[in-house]
């Protein structure tokens, strides 16, 4: 891949994920009943991030965990789900009848949010499901739509979207690169 731009800075990432606490806040009432839930692995950095941002807010702690979705996706055929399977979902808590949130970084086709769906009620009948992404490129092939985004991306099906960190692996940005 050849490297094209930067399209959002630390700075950036991190004003769209506070906007982000906020309305998740907003929208829930409060954040007594909310559970915070990366995908794995592009979304875990930014839910970390983002349950930060709400514990700030809240002045508590917000359950946050992971969630593995390889066994759930629809490009992966079943017998080599156990050799893709690099994360353990870690979900934190009881999530019948919660709000949860699922993170990821960048929202596309849609088919991973899919998976997500499938795998989270694996866990339980959340009471509510809510997708939250850091960039939405469009494209997508399934009628999926992010609740929280932090910034709309139009992008080519040449380009790839890649949240990518410096060499401490603190300060995340957004760049784009051409296949």
């Amino acid at each position: 891949m050849k490297f094209k731009s930067q399209l959002m800075t630390t700075d950036e990432i991190m004003r769209a994920l506070r906007r982000i606490a906020h309305q998740i806040i907003e929208r829930n009432n409060g954040a007594d009943n909310v559970v915070i839930v990366g995908i794995a692995k592009g979304g875990v950095p930014i839910a970390n991030q983002l349950s930060e941002f709400l514990k700030t807010i809240e002045q508590r702690n917000i359950p946050t965990g992971v969630l593995d979705i390889s066994g759930h996706r629809d490009d992966i055929e079943p017998q080599d789900v156990n050799v893709l399977t690099e994360n353990e979902s870690i979900i934190p808590c009881d999530i019948n009848g919660k709000h949860v949130v699922l993170v990821d970084d960048v929202l596309y086709t849609g088919r991973t949010a899919r998976a997500a769906f499938d795998a989270l009620s694996d866990y339980g009948r959340a009471g509510t499901i809510q997708l939250a992404v850091l960039i939405d490129r469009g494209h997508r092939e399934l009628p999926i739509r992010a609740d929280y985004v932090g910034k709309n991306i139009p992008t080519s099906h040449v380009e790839t979207i890649r949240i990518d960190f410096d060499e401490t692996g603190t300060k995340p940005v957004v760049n784009i690169y051409n296949r």
